[in-house]
């Protein structure tokens, strides 16, 4: 009975060490000892989160930078480099020569290209560098992938989700982990039939993808909101009031005085997170909170792209137009730096 990590934020275990000892033990126990250990591990793991009183939760989904690079293309294009093609694909690229690095990218253009137009468009550009930057997500499904397809028809149905990941808990009453498996087994239900977009109850990666991680697809965030308030709302009112927002984050055992970050979160709550100061927050105020409307980073870089690469001005790229500037978009060995402001300028 397999816990899928990223399936349940409370019990999913951020640490290092709590990482590598479920994959040790994945290496040493059969399926069914192993999800025991597994759900037991990170259950500790929250209780021991929740015991350190001065530790903040934080429950907030921002888009991350597409570069730790400097954005200076008067030094170098690294950081176009790694918002193009994702950092780990952009090593790759710095060891092909020139010739190499035109060949790939040009069969890069044509997988932008979805409408097979012919040309490559803001929009389209703007969905391959958040895809490329969301290479971790499909990582992370792609290990646990075999696991759940287990008649290797590539895709996955629920019900080969729901045994594989609860199977004979089901049967037992009073599990010695104190977990609600059937209320689990439910809520996965609810976000699963909401990820699988045609209702069949069948999952295709995309689908699967989306199920784990409900936060990177727009269609599936409202079940986030609903998710985290059905978490932190204790009486049920379906709302959020200061104490439970505090109380999420903030344990008072052990710790008679409040942190400093505690009564700032007090005043972010009434001063902020409340908007209509009812003095709780709805479902509109704690989407809000949650999935802030950040700065879109991929979009601005589509834009910079496009328009240093866009020769003849129309607001879109040809394959010819982007392999021209091959350097702006990928590395390679030979890349004569100073060249290619010569041609960056030209433009």
């Amino acid at each position: 009975m397999l816990r899928p990590e990223g399936v349940y934020p409370a019990l999913r275990g951020d640490s290092v060490v709590v990482r590598e000892t479920i994959k040790k033990r994945k290496e040493a126990w059969d399926i069914k000892m192993e999800c025991r250990q597994i759900l037991l591990c990170l259950a500790l793991y929250v209780v021991c989160t929740l015991s350190k009183p001065t530790e903040k939760k934080d429950r907030v989904h921002h888009d991350p930078q597409l570069s730790d690079k400097v954005h200076d293309d008067g030094e170098n294009f690294e950081y176009d480099h790694d918002a193009f093609l994702g950092a780990e694909d952009a090593k790759t690229f710095d060891q092909l020569t020139p010739e190499e690095s035109k060949e790939r990218l040009g069969m890069i253009v044509d997988k932008i290209d979805e409408d097979k137009d012919g040309y490559v468009t803001e929009d389209e550009l703007k969905a391959w560098i958040k895809k490329a930057q969301k290479m971790y997500v499909y990582d992370n499904v792609d290990r646990q992938w075999n696991d759940f397809d287990v008649n290797n028809d590539g895709s996955i149905s629920w019900d080969e989700y729901r045994n594989v990941t609860y199977g004979t808990y089901l049967d037992d009453p009073d599990p010695e982990d104190g977990f609600n498996y059937k209320q689990m087994m439910k809520r996965d239900e609810r976000r699963f039939k909401l990820a699988d977009k045609d209702g069949n109850l069948i999952a295709t990666k995309e689908e699967f993808t989306a199920f784990l991680h409900p936060e990177e697809y727009d269609y599936m965030k409202d079940i986030v909101v609903l998710e985290t308030m059905e978490d932190i709302d204790k009486n049920g009112d379906g709302f959020i009031d200061l104490e439970e927002y505090i109380g999420d984050m903030y344990s008072h055992e052990g710790d008679p005085q409040e942190p400093e970050w505690v009564k700032t979160e007090r005043e972010q709550f009434v001063e902020f997170r409340d908007k209509n100061k009812d003095g709780r927050m709805d479902k509109e105020e704690t989407k809000d909170w949650i999935l802030p409307s950040d700065y879109d980073h991929a979009e601005a870089e589509a834009k910079h792209l496009v328009y240093e690469s866009d020769q003849d001005k129309d607001g879109k790229l040809t394959k010819e137009e982007v392999v021209n500037k091959y350097d702006l978009f990928v590395g390679s060995q030979a890349t004569d730096f100073g060249e290619a402001l010569v041609r960056h300028d030209e433009f």
